[in-house]
């Protein structure tokens, strides 16, 4: 693997690295997670740590909110604005349209709501396309859309999406930067093509939002889905959430028509009608405790500036690269996320046999990444809590583990991805 060298990084050694720690605007940020003692955290982009606040504020809704106040805590506490409230935060996390956002549901569901809008939005149009290697679940949630629909409506994978825009092909479904690789789309770019092939464009923003840069409403982007527990540190299952352009709302028809997506649902009429704006996406009754641990992860992340987030996120990954190549560049690992800063996100993944083995390995000696089948080692490096230091000490466990042979060992020997 060709490493980078120090030339554009300064010269890398444990003091240097402390170094940058040290002027660290982000520094503080990393006080205010749960961070166990002698673990290096690198799966945020797959499950966010701890925020010290969340518990505090579980306790509070479960104690005094939910416990004194009981079913009036819907009004007196806004439980019920919560998945506008939340939304309307995170949609300043991806630069979205005022009052486009809405916390509902996972990931998946509101894949499947955006999915179906959009075919109904592009009659005579009647091909979800996305690309190979896209994340499965949303693969399968438009197996599942398309199959249950019929009428010709398909799901096509192909390797050059932008190529393969045609008068068919009614969304074009991306994620933004790939689960395995890190690499990601220009997005501005991506959706400017598909709207001069007349299709629509639905982007999962799961690896991105609170990791990278993004502004929706600039790049004309129509829809969008994302996740709450990765990089907002919302916890585990934590609610998702949609993004609709204006100029869609109106004509938004969600093929899951809950009560709360009702225009008046306390009147609970026999027909449904939907709500005006974004809130028509809206189900069922709003997830409250998970609400308030997302909207706790969302709020420290709105307090960090984007700009100095992405800027140490790119030095932490082009640090992690150089380091592998510099440590372990003779132990058969190959790089599979971008070299370039402008075409990754904040993880680093490598490709290795013997992947699985060795990633267990570094959990055992406290350096937690994760496993993706059938091979790839990633490093999910949050700018909030990750210190620079944190990459020379996980790069040095990894060299040891692999002048070891501990990987070797028959018990690390099973191949299954760790959940």
């Amino acid at each position: 693997m060709a490493a980078l060298t120090g030339d554009a990084l300064g010269v890398l050694t444990r003091d240097a690295l402390g170094a940058l720690d040290a002027a660290d605007k982000l520094a503080a940020f990393r006080d205010r997670f749960e961070l166990p003692e002698g673990v290096i955290y690198l799966d945020g982009n797959s499950l966010g740590p701890v925020p010290k606040e969340t518990p505090g504020r579980i306790a509070d809704v479960v104690a005094r909110e939910w416990g004194v106040s009981l079913i009036r805590a819907w009004t007196e506490h806004d439980w019920i604005g919560l998945p506008l409230r939340v939304g309307a935060k995170i949609g300043r996390l991806i630069g979205g349209a005022p009052d486009s956002t809405v916390v509902a549901d996972s990931t998946s569901v509101n894949l499947f709501k955006l999915l179906a809008a959009a075919l109904e939005m592009r009659p005579g149009r009647q091909t979800i396309l996305t690309e190979t290697g896209n994340f499965p679940t949303d693969l399968y949630m438009a197996q599942g859309l398309t199959a249950l629909l019929g009428r010709g409506h398909v799901l096509r994978t192909v390797d050059d999406p932008l190529g393969a825009l045609g008068a068919d092909v009614a969304v074009l479904m991306l994620t933004h930067v790939n689960y395995r690789s890190g690499a990601m789309h220009d997005m501005e770019a991506v959706t400017r093509a598909a709207h001069e092939a007349g299709a629509l464009v639905l982007w999962d923003l799961s690896h991105s939002v609170g990791a990278v840069p993004l502004q929706l409403a600039a790049d004309d982007v129509d829809l969008a889905v994302g996740c709450g527990y990765k990089f907002l540190n919302g916890g585990p299952g934590a609610p998702a959430f949609l993004y609709v352009a204006p100029r869609l709302q109106a004509g938004l028809k969600s093929p899951l028509t809950g009560w709360l997506g009702h225009a008046e649902p306390f009147a609970f009429g026999s027909v449904y009608r939907a709500a005006a704006g974004v809130a028509r996406a809206v189900v069922g009754t709003p997830p409250v405790l998970s609400l308030a641990a997302l909207e706790v992860g969302v709020d420290l992340m709105l307090r960090a500036p984007m700009a100095e987030l992405r800027a140490k996120s790119v030095r932490l990954a082009a640090m992690f690269m150089a380091l592998v190549g510099q440590e372990c560049g003779a132990d058969g690992f190959v790089l599979l996320t971008p070299a370039d800063a402008a075409l990754r996100g904040s993880q680093v993944s490598f490709a290795h046999p013997a992947g699985y083995a060795i990633m267990q390995a570094l959990i055992e000696r406290g350096v937690i990444g994760d496993f993706r089948a059938p091979d790839v080692l990633r490093f999910g490096l949050a700018p909030l809590y990750v210190r620079y230091v944190d990459v020379w000490d996980a790069v040095a466990v990894l060299r040891d583990v692999m002048r070891g042979g501990v990987w070797q060992e028959e018990r690390f020997g099973v191949r299954r991805p760790v959940t």
